[in-house]
């Protein structure tokens, strides 16, 4: 990855985590493996794990529906949260990451 690169996805994570109501940022790799988070280490190894397998199990069902489709966003609200989790895409899945915007909490104006 170039610098100018890196200092680009640098200025992405801080303008998302500067927004009302984000709790975190995951990076994983394609294994589902955290490169990057903003949140304590025992909550990123737990989220990037049961987030991974959700995503692996929506992004089989889309394609087991429609082969030639994929999955490109997969948003999660709870009462208490939302999870927002986009995943990478790439020519070779052995070097696809997925960005997580995590548990930004529901506004109370929002219903």
């Amino acid at each position: 990855m170039h610098h100018s690169s890196c200092a680009e996805v640098e200025e992405t994570l801080k303008r998302i985590q500067s927004q009302k109501g984000v709790q975190g940022i995951i990076i994983v790799n394609s294994e589902g493996i955290p490169i990057k988070s903003t949140l304590d280490n025992s909550s990123t190894v737990q989220y990037s794990a049961l987030l991974h397998q959700l995503l692996m199990k929506a992004r089989s069902t889309v394609r087991d529906i429609d082969p030639q489709n994929d999955l490109t966003f997969l948003r999660v609200r709870s009462k208490k949260n939302e999870i927002m989790i986009a995943p990478g895409h790439s020519a070779s899945l052995l070097t696809n990451t997925l960005l997580l915007f995590t548990l930004a909490e529901k506004l109370k104006n929002i219903s």
